[in-house]
């Protein structure tokens, strides 16, 4: 997110397969072709108060990968503690994603109706009434809906916070800025695993709700999105919240026509429709999408990262917080590594080799359970785990994990 987009010269559509070189204007990301003149206000303004608001918003990523990396290091304990079986537990970890598919869906809807900060506050409180519903379970059902509620909350966060960071940012920040959404996702998830394994369950619910409070408390500190104050007609709000952005000596006065000039003619366009994304011209850019996000969900890394405590566990590893925090550890400084080579190495060498590390991870990983169940070469049954588990996630991290984000947004029509 937060990437350049693309622009076709001769059919004045996106399609970002042939011709990746002229910077087009994207809806979401509202990467626009600012002049001179508003660039160089922009740059002598102050960025204080656009560092702060990237700060608050991504809070909000924080808290999406604190509940996504709650599940790893809790199963055992909160199976023993509410006597689940592995079906009500399973059901317990992948319910999240079934809430968070509902936020996403209604996301737009929601950012456009009462803003990206009320977007962002609405979906703070669903994570907060579920978190502490987890925290007060005596049983299966509300475990099941406290982890729901959560799950709607992180499915509005994945869209509202990073359209937030990039209507706010200027164009000098803004490609930087709109990582760390990624990164801030990827710490969270390390924090909650590492915090897991020293933390009760219940405890470490309470965890997750810090970032939705200084979230919630940081809003009140931070303007609302100029591009929306200004697409519904609160004009005296918007040139407030960008004068506030920019610094009070700035001029503002380019990039507020910018801006204007921009939603008008976004509004000109022709209203697209699903069936138009059929046609010959599209239909290959929407395959390549559609293709490498399912290929993103369907490539187990759920599974591996809401079950990791317990693979380890099963694969007969002495100490499993071992292979917990050489997990999270992990995590991290393999996103930073992926952040740098995705306009280095280009997108499509990213995602080959992310692709062969995570089919050779979960060969490993396979391999141990395999020789486990046969009864063969046991001694290496964990060691052959633990290195499945660790170069998937590493493989994952550096190119899946982003890149096919970043691939459709590039390579769809603006409109659409």
């Amino acid at each position: 997110m937060g990437i350049d987009q693309y622009k076709d010269v001769e059919n004045g559509e996106s399609n970002g397969l042939d011709d990746l070189k002229i910077p087009f204007v994207k809806e979401e990301n509202i990467v626009a072709c600012e002049d001179y003149e508003a660039d160089k206000s922009v740059q002598n303004g102050s960025v204080g108060m656009v560092l702060l608001c990237t700060f608050v918003a991504v809070c909000g990523s924080f808290e999406f990968g604190s509940c996504v990396g709650y599940s790893a290091p809790t199963q055992s304990a909160i199976r023993e503690d509410l006597d689940l079986s592995l079906a009500e537990y399973s059901t317990f970890g992948s319910i999240l994603t079934i809430g968070a598919m509902i936020g996403a869906i209604t996301s737009g809807r929601i950012a456009d109706f009462i803003g990206r900060k009320g977007a962002m506050r609405m979906s703070a409180g669903f994570c907060i009434t579920g978190w502490l519903v987890v925290y007060f379970s005596m049983g299966a059902l509300s475990l099941d809906m406290g982890r729901f509620f959560t799950g709607y909350g992180i499915g509005v966060f994945s869209y509202v916070v990073p359209i937030y960071i990039a209507e706010i940012a200027p164009k000098n920040l803004r490609g930087g800025l709109t990582t760390i959404n990624q990164l801030m996702i990827v710490c969270g998830a390390s924090v909650a695993f590492l915090t897991g394994t020293v933390v009760t369950w219940r405890t470490l619910a309470l965890t997750g709700l810090v970032p939705c409070i200084v979230l919630l408390v940081g809003l009140c500190f931070v303007p609302e999105s100029p591009r929306w104050l200004a697409k519904v007609g609160l004009e005296k709000e918007f040139e407030a919240a960008l004068r506030r952005l920019r610094g009070k000596d700035a001029d503002v006065s380019h990039e507020a026509a910018e801006i204007q000039n921009n939603i008008e003619s976004l509004q000109n366009i022709p209203k697209a429709k699903m069936l138009d994304l059929f046609q010959s011209r599209y239909i290959r850019s929407v395959i390549i999408g559609v293709g490498l996000m399912v290929f993103q969900q369907f490539g187990g890394i759920n599974g591996i990262g809401f079950y990791a405590s317990e693979t380890f566990v099963s694969a007969g590893l002495s100490s499993p917080k071992i292979g917990t925090i050489a997990y999270a550890c992990v995590q991290v400084p393999i996103t930073l590594v992926g952040a740098v080579l995705i306009d280095k190495s280009g997108r499509r060498p990213l995602i080959m080799v992310s692709a062969t590390g995570t089919f050779l991870g979960s060969f490993l990983a396979g391999t141990s359970f395999y020789l486990k169940n046969h009864g063969l070469l046991l001694e290496w049954v964990p060691v052959l785990a633990v290195a499945g588990v660790l170069i998937y996630i590493a493989a994952f991290s550096i190119g899946l994990g982003a890149v096919p984000w970043v691939i459709m947004s590039e390579v769809r029509p603006s409109r659409y």
